[in-house]
């Protein structure tokens, strides 16, 4: 909350299988200490429908939800379908599960990676319905305990048919329920998904890094056919991807991608750590080493070289200007330089006007000359406007439609200013 963000989200909170317990950064020798990863959903302590002990009871989860309340918060869930192989499904609903020959389950596989902690379910045969009624319950429990948000692990592999009517039986009983599908898969699956009813989606943002690669992916999102039903939520990282980008990029690199993040798209999200500038790689791999998926970390908020602040200052940035608070708005406008990347937002009534540049390069400063588009506000290309640099409130005039910028990623690799057109008052 004093960062500015709106929503705490919590992997899975339920019970952790002991069965197949994986250890430290995954592996598959556990330590008597290690708690396993949350993904391994339930043991003997419960499942899906219940709070793992070691996290406190419900009544401690009911003070949780309103006292982040009180603070302007919402708690946000996973929904992630898949079992610890001691989960109390396996032995009430044998029916939900496929058995080989001599009696055993086959553990989940989403090549390269495999997950010998956990199964997956299955949703037709002799599991229809009931596993579709109960899943949409355990939904359904979880809203009667405060939450309104979900964010859906791998929803793209499941059936699209049970996505389409889990999620309309719950938003005609909870209309203001938002489901995130965290489904970094084909475009098409990804399409699809946002059409059948998720209020958001992951998007592959994570992974576009230079100036034609952003513009060409936004345009996309924001002027093509996918504006009319698909909301990116733009992580800039997740507990699951540590881009090979912030891994070697250093602080400015975490200033540049949150500022493209946030500003970008109207819903944003960080992974613990990232305010922290953290991006220490397992070698050779998009993943975190010494992952909090599989250890318990206590983390110093306040260690040298955090962005807290900075974020801080983006968030009321992005509160207190309308035009960002809309999405199909977007424009990009030349600057001559491929490193800087200059785009802006605007309100229809033009009475709220923001200008972004980012420095796509983390190491180097860069410079570049860039259009202001005063076409778009019926001025001629000699015109004159107000500017508030956003970050550190200086207020300037610029006369004319081209103009420089210079940015340093040791100071701060973006730039956001307001701008007033003549005749409107500040």
């Amino acid at each position: 909350q004093g960062m500015g963000f709106d929503v705490l989200y919590f992997t899975p909170i339920h019970p952790i299988g002991r069965k197949n317990r994986k250890g430290r950064n995954n592996t598959l020798t556990p330590g008597p200490g290690d708690p396993g990863s949350p993904y391994a959903i339930g043991s003997e302590e419960g499942g899906h429908d219940a709070i793992h002990p070691e996290l406190g009871t419900f009544d401690d989860f009911r003070r949780l939800v309103e006292a982040a309340h009180q603070h302007g918060l919402e708690i946000a869930l996973d929904f992630a379908i898949q079992c610890a192989p001691d989960h109390p499904w396996i032995k009430e609903h044998p029916e939900w599960f496929d058995w080989r020959p001599d009696g055993t389950i086959k553990y989940a596989e989403n090549p390269p990676k495999k997950y010998e902690d956990i199964v997956n379910v299955h949703f037709y045969r002799g599991a229809l319905p009931s596993i579709w009624y109960e899943l949409r319950d355990v939904v359904l429990f979880w809203i009667g305990h405060g939450v309104k948000i979900f964010r859906v692990d791998n929803p793209h592999t499941k059936p699209v048919p049970f996505w389409e009517w889990m999620i309309r039986e719950v938003l005609d009983r909870h209309p203001d329920v938002i489901f995130l599908a965290e489904a970094f898969t084909r475009p098409k699956m990804m399409k699809q998904l946002a059409k059948v009813g998720f209020t958001q989606s992951y998007s592959y943002f994570t992974w576009r890094n230079t100036k034609a690669e952003l513009t060409e992916y936004l345009t996309e999102l924001t002027q093509d056919e996918p504006k009319e039903y698909m909301r990116p939520n733009f992580f800039a990282n997740t507990p699951d991807i540590n881009p090979v980008f912030l891994q070697t990029s250093g602080r400015a690199g975490f200033q540049s991608r949150l500022v493209l993040a946030a500003t970008l798209s109207t819903v944003y999200g960080i992974y613990n750590g990232f305010e922290l500038c953290e991006g220490t790689p397992i070698p050779g791999k998009e993943e975190y080493l010494d992952s909090e998926k599989y250890e318990i970390k206590a983390w110093d908020y306040d260690r040298p070289g955090n962005i807290r602040d900075y974020v801080t200052r983006l968030n009321r940035i992005r509160r207190e200007n309308p035009a960002l608070h809309a999405f199909t708005n977007l424009r990009f406008y030349n600057a001559w330089n491929d490193q800087v990347m200059v785009y802006g937002k605007m309100t229809p009534a033009r009475d709220n006007i923001v200008l972004i540049a980012v420095n796509l390069d983390p190491h180097h400063a860069q410079s570049a000359s860039f259009e202001v588009p005063l076409w778009e506000l019926d001025l001629p290309d000699w015109a004159a406007v107000e500017v508030e640099d956003l970050f550190d409130g200086h207020r300037f005039s610029w006369h004319g439609k081209v103009q420089q910028v210079w940015l340093d990623p040791h100071v701060n690799p973006c730039a956001i200013w307001r701008i007033t057109p003549p005749g409107l008052a500040r």
